[in-house]
């Protein structure tokens, strides 16, 4: 390996300091103390300069073996940030313009006994300038993001992580440097470079069989011929197969077939929420006769996934629905973006907080957003083991892009190596082309004349499913492949790969965003087959902001909270919709100020995301006018990039958003949800469970001045069926209040749940009968809590002297997260869990507690 510390120059040769690789030149220099935080205050501005700059990183080495035994010998750059120049011992040894390759290099006759190695990077922004500037057939839009992302040009000429250029939610870094593992291979005979397992159910013969397929380089000039074995012990499965590897590079497939027996007792890799995440330990062993013998140890899991889409009594259109190992899931969860603006700050324990933070909000699925990265390996094999599903998208967003033969050529090449590295995965269940390129086409963003759109839809072919397709048809059969997100599917493939409307309710999948309307009202929501994109902004809180802001900056209309937000008008946005329900903070104190409407923004984007997620989820098991059946709902977004106002439910570092506490419920596997319809509510009992329950619903009204509900109904045997939503309790809100005497929409509220003989509870949901601005009788309450340890969790207990909407608690950056949060507090005493992700003591989080509930915003 080749990982370690190299050296790093600038441009001009002026500047030299000690790189670690994989890095790249931001956290070089920030390592040396040769910068600011990046993150801090203004700097994503202030440091464009080392963007702008070309840098080099270099390092001498000793081959640790003797180069005459070797008859091959290889650099391999698992992945070069982004358009470089590789040199070996000053022999130009080739050019890399994909970040999202894998080169190898032979080196076989230019290696030393003493070597020195250079990458010569050449400015991402330059590059992508100059391929625009001699892209001479026709214009390849947008040229630039708007000004208000402060961000660079022509992203989508550079086989680069789109949004490093920047974004809506996040700032412009365009990296450079070795920002993967980077090594020298040496071999004799054969190697193995890719090796992966597909596993398929054979209907007619009931049984599992796994494909194994190994792609060698086999450096002799005549075959290679040996023994492979495959041993699955737990599963008592052991096959032995002769092969013979043909010189140069090429690939065997060996079908595994597990008897009949065995298969029945194969354990099925399962969905959170669904069953267990069982794999098995499989060990391969290649035994040829040029003698060296490779063992390959991993890891097999068995399911089965489909993509459903066929037509629906009573509807015009198609479903649009995954079934796994048979199963129908509704999918539930959100759209990951980079976690970092520079990926070598991405640890495994960054990835497994925030996977894990998915999965205990209820969550079984991700979209891995194509304007990032593809994950890394560790990204993917944490979903394995707990169950997250995983929508892929390829790197391509929000744009259009080029498609002469030598692009074309590197995304082929690259979308190779990423299924190959990939597929073995059971979490990936699905490829997707692009984000919003076929919309971008329909809805004609880039206002392109019609007498010209043919050649943009050509292009989007080519790209999409002349390219793009035909590779991941070729290397992977085992999943669904959809060209675009949103598409309506196969009716965009009848349609030429473009449809009319990829928005279209009765077809694929559908991303909407509204920040006009009222958000806690359910009509303006569509009533699509899937929900892949929606969302609302909010501000991250206080003690994220903190550390990358001075006093002066803690306004909401200071210019720091100006250049922090990258969406159009989005602080204004926030403020309309915080004014529809809540009263606007007004406080003398400017810094208390701010905190109240960071506070506001998270209510109210849990609140709006909550009511939307709902509406979701209600609507899988029926038909209105046509419309439903809705199978997935993933909220855009799950996490940060930075610290910064955006649509994620986890702030940069970590820490939850009161929309992530509101997830767990909105996302729980049994819930009542109400809604309301010409004056009746309406409660639809929601289940993921695979077995019907008996249940009862208790309905709870409470007036707002009063601790003790004014009256409670049961309804008991109520029946939620197994994965569905059906209607449990229907009353007319007029009828409800004269039950319930001295209450009035303004002066109560309803709060309700599920319960069952076994323990079986669900979440307790509530419902607002008017906005919180307009009820009456709400009153400033006392809120304090007590904390005490039990092993290695907090419990705080909460004590309130009247009824408190979304309370709040927040220990600052003590790391760690609480069992519930920003809930309606309508009994005496609650019990909350503080979860901590370091350590930490009573004392500390005494003094870091702020609570906060609805009243304490003046």
């Amino acid at each position: 390996s080749l990982r370690g510390s190299w050296r790093l120059r600038s441009g001009d040769g002026s500047g030299s300091l000690r790189a670690e690789v994989p890095g790249c030149v931001h956290t070089a220099l920030l390592g040396r103390g040769l910068i600011q935080d990046p993150y801090y205050r203004f700097n994503d501005v202030m440091y464009r300069w080392i963007s702008l700059d070309n840098w080099t990183y270099s390092r001498t080495f000793k081959t640790p073996f003797d180069i005459r035994k070797w008859q091959k010998v290889n650099l391999v750059f698992e992945g070069v940030d982004t358009v470089a120049q590789i040199l070996l011992n000053n022999v130009t040894l080739g050019r890399t313009d994909n970040m999202f390759n894998r080169y190898s290099f032979d080196i076989t006759s230019v290696i030393q006994e003493v070597n020195f190695v250079e990458v010569r990077f050449l400015s991402a922004i330059s590059y992508a300038a100059e391929q625009s500037r001699c892209h001479k057939a026709h214009s390849i839009p947008p040229a630039c993001p708007p000004p208000v992302q402060k961000g660079e040009c022509h992203v989508n000429f550079i086989r680069k992580e789109q949004c490093s250029f920047s974004w809506d939610w996040g700032p412009s870094f365009p990296t450079q440097g070795i920002w993967k593992d980077v090594r020298i291979e040496a071999y004799n005979h054969y190697h193995l470079i890719y090796f992966s397992l597909t596993p398929f159910f054979v209907k007619s013969a009931q049984q599992w069989c796994l494909e194994v397929e190994s792609i060698f380089d086999v450096v002799s000039s005549k075959p290679v011929a040996g023994l492979v074995t495959v041993n699955i012990p737990k599963l008592q499965t052991q096959q032995t197969f002769s092969v013979k590897l043909q010189p140069g590079e090429g690939s065997i497939v060996l079908l595994v077939n597990i008897s009949k027996v065995r298969s029945s007792a194969v354990e099925t890799w399962w969905p959170n929420g669904h069953g267990k995440q069982t794999g098995y330990n499989m060990t391969t062993t290649f035994v040829m006769e040029a003698g060296s013998q490779i063992e390959k140890f991993s890891k097999v899991y068995f399911r089965t996934v489909e993509l459903v889409q066929e037509p629906i009594p009573g509807s015009p259109g198609l479903s649009f629905y995954f079934r796994i190992n048979g199963r129908p899931i509704f999918i539930k969860g959100s759209n990951w973006i980079p976690a970092d603006s520079f990926q070598d700050r991405v640890t495994y324990d960054t990835l497994r907080l925030l996977l894990k933070s998915a999965a205990d909000a209820n969550m079984n699925a991700l979209r891995v957003w194509g304007g990032g990265v593809y994950e890394q390996d560790e990204f993917y094999d944490i979903c394995d083991e707990i169950g997250i599903m995983i929508w892929q998208d390829f790197m391509f967003a929000c744009a259009l892009y080029p498609t002469d033969q030598s692009y074309l050529e590197s995304v082929r090449a690259e979308v190779s190596h990423q299924v190959r590295r990939l597929k073995s995965h059971p979490s990936i269940i699905l490829w997707s082309g692009n984000n919003e390129n076929e919309a971008a086409i329909a809805s004609n963003w880039f206002s392109i004349p019609s007498a010209d759109i043919g050649v943009y839809i050509k292009d989007y072919v080519t790209l999409y499913v002349k390219n793009i397709r035909e590779v991941v048809l070729n290397e992977d059969k085992s999943r669904p492949f959809v060209a675009s997100s949103p598409t309506n599917g196969l009716e965009s493939v009848k349609e030429g790969w473009l449809s009319r409307d990829p928005y279209d309710t009765h077809y694929g999948d559908t991303h909407f965003y509204d920040y006009n309307s009222d958000c806690w009202n359910w009509t303006v929501y569509p009533k699509t087959r899937f929900a892949s994109e929606y969302g609302f902004q909010s501000w991250p809180s206080f003690s994220t902001i903190e550390k990358v802001s001075s006093p002066e900056d803690w306004s909401y209309t200071s210019n720091f909270s100006l250049h922090r937000q990258h969406h159009e008008g989005g602080n204004i946005q926030m403020l309309q919709e915080i004014g529809r329900h809540f009263k606007l903070p007004q406080s003398p104190d400017p810094v208390k100020q701010f905190k109240d409407m960071i506070y506001l923004t998270q209510v109210m984007q849990a609140q709006c995301i909550k009511t939307e997620t709902e509406f979701y989820r209600f609507s899988q098991s029926e038909i209105i006018n046509g419309e439903g059946h809705t199978m997935g709902a993933l909220y855009w977004q799950l996490n940060d990039i930075w610290q910064a106002p955006s649509w994620a439910s986890l702030e940069y570092g970590g820490k939850w958003k009161l929309l992530h506490y509101f997830a767990q419920n909105f996302f729980a596997p049994l819930l009542p949800v109400a809604y309301e319809d010409k004056g009746t509510l309406h409660i639809y009992g929601v289940s993921d469970l695979h077995v019907d329950h008996k249940l009862t619903l208790r309905v709870m009204v409470h007036a707002w001045s009063s601790l003790e509900p004014v009256c409670t109904l049961a309804t008991e045997g109520v029946t939620v069926k197994a994965q569905s939503a059906v209607p449990i309790y229907k009353e007319s809100i007029s009828d409800l209040l004269e039950r319930c005497r001295n209450c009035t929409r303004k002066s109560c509220v309803i709060t309700f749940y599920l319960v069952g003989e076994d323990g079986l509870r669900s979440p307790t949901n509530h419902y607002f009968l008017s906005s919180l601005k307009d009820a009456v009788g709400l009153e400033k309450t006392q809120l304090s809590a007590s904390v005490s340890q039990q092993d290695d969790v907090y419990i705080f207990v909460l004590q309130t002297t009247a009824i408190a909407p979304f309370v709040s608690l927040d220990v600052g950056s003590i790391k760690g997260r609480f069992s519930d949060n920003g809930f309606l507090m309508t009994e005496k005493k609650k019990m909350v869990v503080f979860y901590p992700w370091e350590p930490t003591t009573v004392e500390e989080l005494e003094s870091s507690l702020i609570l906060t509930s609805l009243l304490d915003v003046v």
